[in-house]
């Protein structure tokens, strides 16, 4: 993961020396050589994910300085829109996700969580179903991720119940997903009072573009507020579909996948969303794009 950044552009490689100074830890070694299982933790994965798409960002501007006027970030890559947006540095960001995987991963015991994706129920049923499953127990939407697909986060023993209902119901498209904890559900209240007291920390400056937040699906441009926000998502549904609708309606018609992997790309294509899209993940993507314009997506 970033191999071909790293290799072929200086900026690149100076941005994983950042990255490795700030956190004291062989991120390169990671990325580049594994383990899978270590670099899929989520204390890991998280600044792993970060380090490359701001690798892939500060060649791209580089190399085919690309017009946008709004960026917008899915869960983690909020913090690459704000690093993009210049509101906060790199360091900072890389630090602080670094903070936010070992909180969520130890905001619940191991094996108590789960989360799952519902395909093909618009988010008031979805809504509903939790209502009627969680008891004593949580249960809550996670991601809007548009394209009928609503992802579900809470205690596993909810999620049980969730699926047995599903089939009862007739329900399909009910589909677990492998991640260690459940994330933007309100079992994550530990690591947002965590992530508030060292956020409070950092300086957040007004971005030089505004960024549209997973938690108002709006634009934002105010430091203070954009940080209360960057709290506020720990424990908050993801409103994805409703940030690029937003983003249409503002009149983007192009957006660049900033980052590892092309999911929303194809989410926004699931959409109907009629936009020019392109992709800045390795050296090869970006010497293909010319002259774009439009938002950054992270």
């Amino acid at each position: 993961m970033g191999l071909s950044l790293w290799r072929d552009h200086a900026i690149a490689r100076e941005t994983f020396a950042e990255a490795e100074e700030a956190l004291g830890a062989g991120l390169k070694r990671l990325c580049f050589e594994g383990p899978q299982a270590e670099l899929t933790l989520t204390e890991n994965a998280q600044p792993a994910i970060l380090t490359v798409s701001i690798a892939a960002l500060r060649v791209l501007e580089r190399e085919v300085a690309p017009e946008y006027h709004w960026v917008a970030g899915h869960s983690l890559g909020e913090y690459s829109a704000l690093v993009a947006a210049g509101a906060i540095e790199f360091s900072a960001a890389v630090k602080a996700v670094r903070l936010r995987g070992l909180l969520m991963q130890s905001a619940v015991p191991a094996g108590i969580g789960a989360m799952a994706a519902i395909i093909g129920l618009e988010p008031d049923r979805v809504e509903a179903l939790c209502r009627e499953v969680s008891g004593e127990s949580v249960l809550a939407v996670a991601n809007l991720n548009g394209a009928g697909q609503v992802v579900v986060s809470g205690h596993k023993d909810a999620l049980v119940r969730l699926k047995r209902l599903a089939k009862d119901r007739g329900i399909k498209g009910v589909v677990d997903l492998d991640v260690s904890a459940p994330f933007h559900s309100p079992l994550m209240e530990p690591a947002a009072r965590g992530m508030e007291e060292h956020l409070r920390r950092v300086e957040f400056k007004t971005p030089r573009v505004p960024v549209v937040t997973n938690v108002e699906a709006r634009p934002c441009s105010d430091p203070e507020k954009l940080r209360r926000l960057l709290v506020a998502q720990v424990t908050s549904p993801v409103r994805w579909e409703e940030s690029m609708r937003e983003l249409a309606c503002l009149g983007c018609d192009a957006a660049i996948e900033v980052g590892p992997g092309m999911v929303l790309s194809k989410l926004a294509r699931r959409m109907g969303l009629n936009w020019e899209l392109a992709a800045a993940r390795d050296s090869e993507s970006i010497a293909k794009l010319k002259g774009v314009r439009g938002a950054a997506i992270e």
